[in-house]
C-alpha cells in the first residue's frame, strides 16, 4: 500500500512540474532601435553642440566640423564660375558700347572715304572717254576706288559680328565653361554643407566618440543612441510554442521592476541563426528544435519611452 502510494505521488509530482511548461512564464529584454551618425567627410572637430545622454530632434545641428581644404575650393570655384559667367556673356553680346561706338565711327570714316572715290572714279571715266586723263591715272584712281569699297565692306561686317556676338560655336562652348564651373561651385557647397553634422531623427545621444580636435574621417561614427519611440520588446521561442502566438496578435508584457503590464502587438517572427541571440535567460526547448525571435512593439509609445534598455520582462503563454 505505502509503496502504490508512493509510486502515485512521483506521478503527481511529474505532472506539477510539466503543468508549468503548459503555462510557462518567458524571460524577454527592452531594446532599443539603435541609430549612428556618421562624418561623410574628412575633417576635425571643430565644435560638439550635445552632450551624451542629450535628446535631440530630427534636423538639429549634432557638432561641426572644420574643413579648410573645402572653403579653398570654395573661392577657387567662385572665381572660375565668375570668369565663365563673363566670358560667355562677352560671346553672346559681343563687343562693348564704347567698341561699337568706335566702330561706327570708323564705318563712317570709311563710307566718306568710299563715296568721294565712288564719285572720283565717276568724273575719270567720263574724261578718259575724252582722251582728257591717261588710262594709268584712271586704273590708279580705279585702284583706289576698290581699296575703299573693301575697307568700307570690311567695317561693315565687323560691326555686324560686334552686334551680333560670337559664332554660335563659341558661345556654346562658353556655356559649356559656364555649366562646368557651376557644377563645380555646387559641388564645393555641398561639401560645405557636410561640416554640419545634423541628427538624421529623433533620437537620444548615447556616445560620442570624438573629442574637439580630433580627426574625423568618411564613415567614421561620431554619435551612437537610440531613436525616439523606438523601444520593443524580444523575446525568443521555440517552434514548439510557435502555435500559441501570431503577427499582429495583441499581448500583454510584464515589467517586473516596474510591476506593471504593457499591452503590445506581434510585429515580427522570424528564425534565429545564431544562439548568441537568444533573449531568454533560461529557455525551455530541445536542442533540436529551430528557435524564433519575436518582435513586440508597444501600443502605447509613451507609456515605453522611460524604459531601460535590456532589462528583463515577461510574456505568459
Amino acid at each position: 500500500m505505502k509503496r502504490a502510494l508512493t509510486i502515485l505521488s512521483l506521478i503527481l509530482i511529474t505532472i506539477s512540474c510539466k503543468n508549468p511548461k503548459d503555462n510557462a512564464v518567458i524571460q524577454g529584454k527592452v531594446e532599443n532601435e539603435q541609430i549612428a551618425v556618421v562624418s561623410k567627410i574628412p575633417g576635425k572637430i571643430a565644435k560638439l553642440l550635445v552632450k551624451e545622454g542629450n535628446f535631440v530632434k530630427k534636423g538639429d545641428t549634432l557638432a561641426i566640423l572644420d574643413i579648410p581644404e573645402v572653403d579653398a575650393k570654395k573661392n577657387q570655384a567662385e572665381g572660375a564660375l565668375l570668369s565663365a559667367k563673363a566670358q560667355y556673356t562677352m560671346a553672346v553680346k559681343g563687343a562693348t558700347t564704347n567698341q561699337i561706338l568706335q566702330l561706327e565711327a570708323k564705318k563712317q570714316g570709311l563710307k566718306e572715304q568710299y563715296e568721294f572715290a565712288q564719285k572720283s572714279i565717276k568724273r575719270l571715266s567720263n574724261m578718259l572717254k575724252d582722251s582728257l586723263v591717261s588710262q594709268q591715272t584712271y586704273d590708279e584712281a580705279f585702284a583706289k576706288y576698290q581699296g575703299a569699297q573693301a575697307q568700307y565692306n570690311a567695317v561693315i561686317a565687323e560691326l555686324n559680328d560686334a552686334k551680333k556676338g560670337g559664332r554660335i560655336e563659341q558661345q556654346d562652348m562658353a556655356l559649356g565653361q559656364q555649366e562646368r564651373a557651376i557644377g563645380a561651385l555646387q559641388e564645393v557647397e555641398t561639401a560645405n554643407k557636410e561640416r554640419y553634422v545634423i541628427a538624421p531623427q529623433d533620437m537620444n545621444i548615447e556616445t560620442i566618440t570624438l573629442s574637439i580636435g580630433e580627426l574625423a574621417l568618411p564613415g567614421y561614427t561620431l554619435f551612437s543612441g537610440t531613436i525616439s519611440n523606438g523601444t520593443y520588446f524580444r523575446f525568443t521561442l521555440p517552434e514548439s510554442k510557435l502555435n500559441k502566438i501570431k503577427k499582429r496578435q495583441e499581448i500583454t508584457v510584464s515589467i517586473p521592476y516596474l510591476n506593471k503590464d504593457i499591452k503590445g502587438t506581434i510585429t515580427s517572427i522570424k528564425q534565429l541563426s545564431a544562439y548568441g541571440s537568444i533573449a531568454t535567460a533560461y529557455p525551455d526547448y530541445e536542442m533540436q528544435e529551430s528557435l524564433f525571435e519575436i518582435k513586440i512593439s508597444p501600443k502605447n509609445s509613451t507609456e515605453s519611452k522611460d524604459l531601460i534598455t535590456k532589462t528583463t520582462v515577461t510574456l505568459s503563454l
